[in-house]
């Protein structure tokens, strides 16, 4: 049966609409042509053949991926819980398609083994002060080892350490510990600084005998300012001295 010329300008434009595929600017489309990689198309509208051509799109879009929390010892043997977050990018929609059947799920699995395996390197104080350097290090393993995934791991954040109740009472202790510390060290640096400005004073006096003699005098004059009915203080020999002398020498 001959069909009419509507016809066929219908199937066609229906061939043609199914055939026509439109890519994103932050998207690109691997091609296949009868199961065989034939390039990489970039954004606009691109034709595929139905039955001759296959094309995968992949996003070049940042992807934030969450790392569920994980069981680690450290390295002093205490037990934690931690999570973390990692972002990353496809670079390279070749090897994302062809080299790994989930680049998502295969970079899940590997941020997850990374960061008990580096963790563990670790003692708790460390994972607690020095998140910057442990975030770096797990990134640069990540990054590393998803280069032959045609992917780049930007940026990894550790997001939780969960203790026990029992580790953060012991916590709490050493903290508390430490401050006292601090302030006995405090003190004590006060008191030599204190000691230190005394000696260096009583040379200065015992060098000029008349310091000592106005140092006596601003003393009483500190004294008769205060309500008090009866001073009693002590007369300084060297305060007589040059009276005595010159009494002797009349």
């Amino acid at each position: 049966m001959i069909l009419s010329f509507p016809v066929v300008i219908v199937i066609l434009a229906v061939l043609a609409l199914s055939s026509l595929r439109i890519l994103k600017e932050y998207e690109r489309g691997v091609m296949f042509t009868l199961g065989r990689f034939t390039g990489v198309k970039g954004p606009g509208p691109r034709l595929v053949l139905p039955g001759f051509q296959q094309m995968k799109k992949v996003e070049l879009r940042t992807v934030v991926l969450n790392v569920p929390k994980q069981d680690v010892i450290s390295r002093d043997n205490v037990s934690v819980k931690v999570s973390a977050v990692v972002y990353f990018r496809i670079v390279d929609p070749e090897k994302a398609i062809l080299q790994v059947t989930n680049p998502w799920e295969a970079t899940s699995q590997l941020a997850q083994t990374t960061l008990r395996s580096v963790l563990g390197q670790h003692e708790m104080d460390e994972m607690l002060a020095q998140r910057d350097k442990l975030n770096s290090a797990i990134q640069v393993i990540l990054d590393a080892n998803t280069a032959a995934w045609g992917m780049k791991v930007t940026n990894v954040e550790i997001k939780d350490i969960d203790l026990d109740e029992t580790m953060i009472r012991a916590m709490a202790r050493q903290a508390e510990a430490e401050r006292g510390r601090r302030a006995k060290v405090i003190h004590a640096e006060g008191e030599k600084q204190a000691a230190e400005t005394l000696a260096e004073a009583a040379r200065l006096l015992s060098s000029e005998p008349a310091s000592i003699q106005l140092r006596y005098l601003q003393t009483l004059a500190d004294i008769s300012s205060e309500k008090s009915s009866t001073i009693v203080f002590p007369l300084p020999i060297d305060l007589i001295t040059p009276l005595l002398r010159g009494r002797r020498v009349d």
